[in-house]
Order: structure tokens, then sequence, then C-alpha cells
């Protein structure tokens, strides 16, 4: 990857169809320079994970990714062991140690070894860099677990009691994601570069489906684009995203429309609306705008 400038972050990120603006692509650059994690905060359907995809293709990295959820604790990042194979080890074992031909030291000690080890994504991160992490959702995970991303963010490093330390050769990319469900506590804000993404205006939002969907005609583009931003000054639940911009275009074009009209999309609306409390307010809304 050429990362000598913002604007070569930002042609290499065009490049896998990923449009990034001026100020994204400069906040990715001094994340890559000063090998710091990049902190996404934004509405859902913005982007925040498709940039983490379109970074590990840039970089020809793999992209390793850690959903969070309410109760992810560290062991379900770093790693388990894989107790089915150490209990049939342990059968094995018991066989030979009574046979005499093994101390039941050494038959302990075998039971943690790197055979069994199930490496989760953090340690895989960890081992297999340089990758991209992308930590999804970090919002929904509680405060401890906060906490020991800060550590491993920290030092690139973490510790096996049973085998020992594991450190990073080379740091990887990491990309964590918030949709703002409860703030983040400010020591893993200060540990990471931070930018928020908002919902694109209507140029950029169209160039994004031209872009990612070169099939769907221009017209379709800009009168998809035009409703969806138009849908999110309305006040619904779950305003669409970007995703959803993409999904109804491409719903639209499966269908053979052209063009859109209210009857296209009453049709198409479960690519947009994700609510049904949404549903009567944006078919008034769209009975006005295609009726304008």
């Amino acid at each position: 990857m050429d990362a000598s400038s913002p604007g070569s972050i930002r042609e290499a990120l065009e490049g896998t169809g990923y449009l990034a603006d001026e100020d994204l692509a400069t906040v990715v650059y001094l994340a890559h320079g000063m090998q710091r994690p990049l902190l996404l905060e934004g509405e859902p359907g913005t982007g925040k994970t498709a940039l983490a995809e379109a970074l590990a293709e840039i970089e020809g990295v793999p992209l390793i990714r850690l959903q969070c959820y309410e109760g992810i604790d560290a062991s379900q990042a770093l790693y388990d062991w894989d107790f089915p194979r150490q209990i049939l080890h342990l059968r094995t074992l018991e066989a030979a140690t009574k046979a005499g031909e093994l101390d039941a030291s050494e038959a302990e000690k075998s039971l943690f070894d790197e055979r069994f080890l199930l490496a989760r994504p953090v340690l895989q991160a960890l081992r297999h860099a340089p990758a991209v992490l992308l930590v999804d959702e970090v919002d929904r995970a509680d405060d401890e677990f906060e906490a020991f991303l800060l550590e491993v963010l920290s030092s690139w490093s973490v510790s096996i009691p049973e085998l020992g330390t594991v450190t990073a050769a080379t740091p990887p990319t990491v990309v964590l994601t918030s949709n703002r469900t409860r703030e983040l506590h400010d020591a893993l804000k200060r540990r990471c570069l931070y930018h928020w993404i908002d919902h694109p205006g209507l140029a950029r939002e169209v160039a994004i489906v031209r872009t990612r969907l070169p099939e769907v005609s221009e017209q379709l583009a800009e009168q998809v684009a035009g409703a969806v931003q138009r849908l999110r000054d309305e006040e619904l639940l779950k305003p669409p995203g970007v995703a959803e911009t993409l999904d109804w275009a491409r719903a639209l074009h499966r269908l053979g429309t052209d063009e859109l009209d209210l009857e296209s999309a009453a049709r198409t609306l479960g690519a947009v609306v994700k609510y049904r409390e949404d549903t009567d307010r944006v078919k008034l809304a769209l009975d006005r705008m295609l009726q304008t």
C-alpha cells in the first residue's frame, strides 16, 4: 500500500470501491504512520466496518474480526483450550503412565501444548501480524472488556500462563467501531485516533452507488440516493444508512426498474426500512417526494 500521503490512501481506498473524504483519508494516514488504533463512531450503515475491509484489501493482509456483544470477556477475545481433544489426549496419557512410560508431571505439561490452543481474534492478530484487527461495535461490550482492550493496545502483547507472553512482531492495524449506544471511556479514546463518520452528502452517495453498483443506471442511482437523503430527515426509528441505499438500488435493479416510482418503491421497502413502525412514515414520505 502506498501510504506516502492522505491522497495516496484515498486513491488506494477508491480502488477497492470505498470512497473516503479528505478528513477520513487523513486520519487513516495518521493512524497508519503513527501505528495507532483508529476509533470510528457514527450511525449504523455509514461504512465503518467497510473501511476495515478496504484497509485489509489494500494492505494485502488478513482481516480478523472480533464482534463485540454484551457479556463478552477476555477469554472469548484471546484464547481457549480445546477440552475435547485434551480429554482424549489425557486418556492416552493415563494408559502410558500406568505402563510406566511417562511420569505424571510430563503428562500434565503436555495437556497445555500449542496444538490444543484455540486462538481467538485478538491473539490471532498478534501472532499473525501484519493483519487488520476489526473490533466491531465495541460499545456493546462492558467496562472490563474495554480495560482489557486498552492493555492489549498499549503493549501489543498478551500473557498465556501455560505458554508465556505473545508479542506482535509487527503491530496490527486496529480499527474499532462504535454506534455510540453508550459512551466509551476516555482512556480508550486517548489510545486511539478518533473520527466520526457521518452520512455522505448527495453527490458522494451517488458516487458510492455508481462505484459499488456500476450496473445501476445513473438516473436510478441519483433517485435512490436522493430519496434516502430525504428519508434521513424523517423521524424514523432507524434512518437508512449507505448500506440500505446500496441494497435498495440493487433490489430495484434486480426487478428491472430503471426509474424510481411509488409502486417499485413500495415493493422494495424491505431493503430500506427495518422497523414496522417506520413503514407508514416512509410510504407517506415517498408519496410526497415522488409526486413533487
